[in-house]
């Protein structure tokens, strides 16, 4: 069984006297460096120059460096720019300016797994990493709640990496929720197949695939974004909040035992699971992560801008966009906010 972490394992005086440098101001950089500055620590961001969230971070009330000056700065540096970048700002900016002592920390362990990012002897390496995008990290922290998060030590240079790391997932509001022990490893390998299998790749393309069936079989395109992507949210809450079997005695029973008999024709057992195998061996070799390095180095992105296009002008997208701007929530456009 896993270690897990609450709040009453978790000192967030650990980080008194440290200054906590966010490299990032994106879904994550934003809600770590707001609700670590809510909860009262020294936090600065750092920023390329010349980067369109300087202004953003500097209205919120945050300190703004370059992010060698931040690296220089802080004591814990966070680095929660895009995977497929971080390599080459740690090289440029951050290594020149690591000192003993200090703590790189990571959301995702990508480049620490592929050895995109090999860190020094003498500094603390530690994860982070919220079970959920930043603009969710940052709407429950402002509800009062939190986002269960993985914590990883990677390199315990200085022998208090843990507690600085629950430390860190306590002022960013995890520790409410919960904190899983894991590694780098692990993180990385179930991070990247659960997004690709189920979170995102399946989810989405059983969504479109549900979208396109209805519409060309005649039937409203509204009607099918209501009953195969609106829904989705409603019925991931009811799972969320007591699982699938609190999901089933919400529905009706008619639709509880059209999941028995209609979702292993959709998605046959183990034909489906033989399929994840291959994507996971893709993962756990090094294949997909080569893949994603050569799509933003060699290729242009050419494959992955396509497909970014393609789902733009999907119908299920624009009638879906017409939707929620009808709604009465729909010009709430703040996803820090939570959604209905």
């Amino acid at each position: 069984m896993a270690r897990m972490f609450y709040e009453k394992d978790c000192d967030l005086n650990v980080l008194k006297g440290k200054k906590i440098s966010i490299i990032g101001y994106g879904s994550q950089g934003h809600a770590h460096a707001l609700n670590l500055k809510d909860s009262g620590c020294d936090v600065c961001v750092g920023l390329r120059e010349g980067s369109k969230r300087i202004k953003e971070a500097t209205e919120a009330g945050l300190k703004v460096m370059t992010v060698s000056e931040a690296t220089k700065w802080g004591d814990v540096i966070m680095i929660l720019i895009n995977d497929e970048v971080q390599a080459d700002v740690y090289k440029k900016d951050i290594l020149p300016n690591l000192e003993k002592g200090k703590a790189i920390a990571f959301a995702h362990g990508f480049n620490i797994r592929y050895k995109q990012i090999i860190p020094p002897e003498g500094v603390d390496v530690f994860m982070a990493a919220p079970k959920g995008p930043g603009h969710t990290v940052r709407s429950c922290f402002v509800a009062g709640k939190g986002v269960p998060c993985l914590v990883a030590v990677e390199q315990n240079a200085t022998g208090k990496a843990l507690d600085i790391a629950l430390a860190y997932i306590a002022g960013i509001g995890g520790a409410k929720a919960g904190i899983m022990e894991t590694t780098f490893h692990d993180e990385t390998e179930t991070d990247l197949f659960g997004e690709q299998c189920v979170l995102c790749g399946g989810v989405v393309d059983l969504m479109r695939c549900g979208f396109e069936v209805l519409v060309e079989a005649g039937y409203e395109p509204e009607n099918a974004y209501f009953e195969c992507i609106h829904e989705m949210k409603l019925i991931i809450d009811l799972i969320n909040k007591g699982g699938v079997q609190a999901m089933n005695y919400s529905i009706s029973d008619t639709a509880e035992y059209g999941e028995y008999v209609s979702g292993p024709r959709v998605i046959p057992h183990e034909e489906t699971k033989e399929r994840m195998r291959k994507v996971l061996a893709d993962i756990q070799d090094g294949s997909f992560a080569g893949r994603w390095i050569a799509e933003n180095k060699s290729n242009g992105r050419a494959f992955f801008n396509s497909k970014r296009d393609n789902l733009k002008d999907h119908l299920m997208e624009k009638v879906g966009k017409e939707l929620r701007e009808n709604m009465i929530w729909g010009k709430d456009n703040n996803l820090d906010t939570a959604s209905n």
